[in-house]
């Protein structure tokens, strides 16, 4: 009498057993198996409130290029850093991420049809790459050039002492083609027709004379926001 008993027993621990390690095997080993690899990169979140301040979208803006969006082919860009320098420098876009300090600073764009955008910029300083270029004492002028020809220009006193990004991030998310990926220019207290999209070029010059694209349609040069936006 006492063995169906005992057979009983034994089934139910096995049963018992059995369950309980079903349970527990899906976190058997887990670390291990995370420890020895890097988390997956999930795609990033536009943020749209910063240290209580609220953000445009990256979607406010409008389309203004002259040859509409660019769609620049990451693995052949090259930014060109020439002109009056010591020597002319070539950097792919991983070669300027890694090799320049990283900054972030919330900067209002004024555009001259009269909307604006204030967004969390993410970038690296022109003025590092143009010190590390070397800027020869004769430079006063920077110009920039895009991937769709458009070019502009500001006072090399002005990227040297004041924190201009070349931003390749806006409200924590990538350029997106349309805003000037890989690198746009964040001219701060500028008109939006500084603003260069899609940089390409940094040619120092000694020619405050330049006139850039619009500049050459009589936008004003020195772009001011305090100012007027056309030359008197």
């Amino acid at each position: 009498m006492q063995k169906p008993s005992f057979l009983i027993l034994i089934i139910a621990l096995f049963i018992f057993l059995s369950a309980v390690i079903f349970l527990l095997l899906p976190y058997v080993g887990a670390d291990s198996r995370m420890s020895g690899n890097d988390p997956t990169a999930l795609a990033a979140v536009e943020i749209r409130n910063y240290e209580g301040l609220d953000l445009s979208s990256v979607n406010d803006f409008r389309e203004n290029a002259i040859r509409g969006p660019r769609y620049v082919d990451i693995t052949r860009y090259r930014l060109t850093v020439t002109g009056l320098v010591e020597e002319d420098t070539i950097l792919n876009y991983d070669q300027i991420l890694d090799k320049y300090p990283h900054y972030s600073k919330v900067v209002t764009l004024y555009c001259v049809e009269g909307w604006d955008a204030t967004i969390l910029w993410k970038g690296v300083l022109v003025r590092d790459i143009i010190n590390d270029a070397g800027a020869d004492p004769r430079a006063n002028t920077v110009i920039f050039r895009a991937d769709d020809g458009y070019t502009t220009s500001l006072p090399l006193d002005y990227i040297m002492e004041n924190d201009i990004l070349m931003a390749y991030r806006m409200n924590n998310v990538t350029l997106p083609s349309e805003r000037g990926y890989p690198f746009q220019l964040v001219a701060e207290d500028k008109w939006g027709y500084k603003w260069i999209k899609w940089i390409e070029t940094i040619e120092l010059s000694d020619d405050p004379s330049y006139r850039g694209y619009w500049e050459q349609r009589g936008f004003s040069d020195s772009a001011d926001i305090s100012e007027s936006v056309y030359n008197r």
